[in-house]
């Protein structure tokens, strides 16, 4: 999620982006088990209800096989995005400038069992080189060496998007979501807030947010303007607003945890309805049975056994409001991921996002069940 400043020239200790906290795979779980409760009491309505919630694209066919091959061990990778349109219901949160870019990017690793996830984020104002890209209204959109990495889904949409991760990192991203800020504002709205503390008071007057230190329960707004603060917190970075989002991350799987949704029908419909019209999937995942399904995959997962990271990267020589990626270190993360295995403590050691602690700002709070 990006605030409304956020296309404009960055100074001071490099500023980057940031969105969708598109949520974690544990809402694709309550998802599933809303439908499960549908069907269990005969109420096709809402199956039909929730599967038709959902808007796919088809990445497989228009990537076609000229793609990193599946791992075929067991695990599994997903490229989770958050796109800053403000177009439509998202006009309120600032101009349109008729484009769209992924300012939350995520590629999520289910370990062989699914029991154990690697999260990896990936800056928004990273330099890489983008493939020659398909346009969605037809034509090409050439490759270019040192494009900003979010600018993948600006020119070429979720498939541009998914073939630049993959191009970068050499594993096939298996499921590709993506969610935009009134979905994610709507999402929090139905948990009944999110709550978590802060250890610093945050005033943000970019992103709409204050909040003084201490405990809170978020609604969708403040989230949101949780998710999109780079001014108020640490150095200013994109890689401090990063850190936030990975913190609110676990706080909001921690929250879908503590609800007990399974013993309210009513707050669990109203969650899954709210999460499947947040969401766009790839085909593969673009219907309530294949989300059931990833969800039964997933139901061993606990937040605590999920390493969130961000790709080794250091600030670029010819401009300090961009980043590179550290090569070696990348290449660490990625044969790990590749190899279904931890990501290791020196790949990311040395890194800038290593040196910001913006993480520490926010943390959950005790006790996450609802509000009285």
């Amino acid at each position: 999620m990006s605030d409304t400043d956020d296309r404009q020239p960055h100074t001071g200790a490099t500023p980057l982006g940031a969105r969708r906290r598109r949520r974690g795979l544990r809402i694709t779980a309550w998802v599933a088990a809303g439908v499960v409760l549908a069907g269990a009491g005969g109420a096709g309505y809402l199956y039909v209800r929730l599967d038709g919630n959902i808007h796919s694209v088809d990445i497989d066919s228009a990537l076609g096989a000229d793609r990193p091959v599946k791992l075929g061990n067991g695990s599994m990778d997903i490229l989770v995005l958050g796109s800053d349109s403000r177009s439509g219901a998202n006009r309120g949160y600032g101009h349109d400038s008729g484009t769209a870019r992924s300012d939350t990017a995520m590629i999520v690793h289910l370990a062989k069992g699914h029991r154990s996830a690697s999260v990896v984020s990936i800056p928004r104002d990273t330099l890489i080189s983008r493939p020659a890209c398909a346009k969605p209204g037809g034509g090409t959109v050439a490759g270019a060496p040192q494009a900003m990495f979010n600018s993948a889904y600006e020119v070429g949409g979720p498939v541009c998007a998914v073939k630049t991760v993959e191009s970068l990192t050499g594993l096939r991203m298996d499921h590709y979501v993506e969610v935009d800020f009134t979905g994610f504002t709507h999402l929090v709205n139905a948990l009944g807030g999110v709550p978590l503390t802060t250890t610093k008071a945050i005033s943000d007057t970019k992103s709409h947010l204050t909040l003084a230190a201490g405990t809170h329960t978020l609604d969708g707004d403040q989230a949101l303007g949780l998710v999109r603060t780079r001014h108020g917190v640490a150095d200013g970075s994109d890689l401090g607003r990063i850190q936030l989002q990975q913190s609110f991350l676990k706080a909001l799987m921690d929250r879908i945890s503590g609800l007990g949704l399974l013993t309210s029908p009513t707050k669990l419909f109203s969650v899954a309805d709210t999460a499947t019209s947040a969401i766009t999937t790839d085909t593969g995942l673009g219907s309530v049975g294949r989300v059931m399904g990833l969800a039964q995959s997933v139901r061993n997962l606990k937040s605590g056994h999920i390493h969130m990271v961000t790709l080794p990267v250091r600030y670029a020589p010819t401009d300090r409001n961009r980043v590179q990626p550290i090569a070696a270190k990348a290449a660490m993360v990625w044969a790990a991921l590749r190899a279904d295995k931890p990501i290791p403590a020196a790949a990311v050691k040395g890194s800038a996002a290593d040196k910001v602690d913006a993480g520490k700002v926010v943390g959950p709070s005790a006790g996450q069940g609802p509000p009285p």
